[in-house]
């Protein structure tokens, strides 16, 4: 018998099939990538990440950062920019409620986290979208904030790298959050004129506006293995054209094959893969 069936079984016998349900929640999780029961701890271990397959599980975007750079490094800039509701968007829920109930859950103030920090003692300025904060939506204060890093890292003379991890543009702001993808697209250009590089990371979904603008326009574009990468997703697709698309449509190793991004990192080898890039820009 195996650690993992005696301590089953031991658990069976003392508790209540609730009780049981919830221990087996902070003890096992089931991966939903090749089905296999891996303990909470040996995930975590893995950054997140399945042991027997390698599927990348969601993580916060600011654990992708930690990933990143070197610990205990990390300065947060323009960390209290809040949306305002401009257009007085109508639905069911008010726009501003939604955005306060967000800010309540992930004690942020908005989709994009950004900062100061260093890549093995390389000065860099860096920032993520939060997927739980609105689907990581591009709103009007996402792309003043990926603006801000921008222009900082030029001020400074530092490269630039984003994560992504994004539903697309934020429909509440409607036109204000579309001028997002030409007003962080503009600020690139600038960066690029100052001969500074911008690494794109791309995570598990990157859609959308986001993909359409400032994500796919990395001096070199990562993807995390398995991410969705586009602007409309497959289904959308095959409705519209009414034909079955290829195995693995839009995920990052199609994307690798057909030139759309130029490599595919497991979490182990970002720090690595990002600092070899970096020390090739200079």
């Amino acid at each position: 018998m195996g650690i993992r069936d005696f301590l089953r079984d031991k658990v069976q016998k003392v508790t209540t099939p609730d009780q049981r349900k919830e221990i087996d929640e902070k003890l096992w999780l089931k991966c939903s990538g090749c089905g296999e029961i891996n303990y909470h701890k040996e995930v975590a271990k893995a950054l997140q990440t399945c042991p027997k397959c390698g599927k990348h599980f969601p993580i916060s975007a600011r654990e992708k950062i930690d990933i990143i750079i070197d610990p205990g490094t990390f300065q947060e800039i323009d960390e209290n920019l809040k949306s305002l509701d401009p257009l007085k968007f109508k639905d069911s829920k008010k726009y501003p409620d939604r955005v306060k109930a967000a800010v309540k859950k992930m004690n942020m103030n908005d989709a994009f986290v950004s900062g100061i920090a260093r890549v093995n003692d390389r000065p860099v300025h860096i920032g993520g979208i939060e997927f739980g904060f609105l689907g990581g939506s591009m709103g009007s204060v996402v792309g003043e904030k990926i603006v801000r890093l921008v222009e900082s890292a030029i001020e400074k003379n530092t490269h630039v790298i984003t994560i992504s991890c994004s539903g697309g543009a934020r429909m509440q702001e409607s036109i204000l959050s579309l001028m997002q993808m030409a007003k962080t697209s503009a600020a690139l250009v600038k960066l690029r004129q100052k001969g500074l590089g911008h690494i794109s990371l791309l995570t598990d979904p990157t859609t959308g506006g986001v993909t359409a603008s400032y994500a796919m326009l990395g001096d070199v574009n990562i993807a995390e293995p398995g991410a969705l990468i586009c602007f409309a997703g497959p289904r959308v697709i095959e409705q519209t054209i009414r034909q079955t698309l290829p195995e693995g449509f839009q995920r990052s190793e199609f994307l690798l094959e057909h030139g759309m991004v130029d490599m595919v990192l497991h979490r182990e080898h970002w720090k690595s893969g990002i600092s070899q890039v970096l020390e090739f820009f200079g």
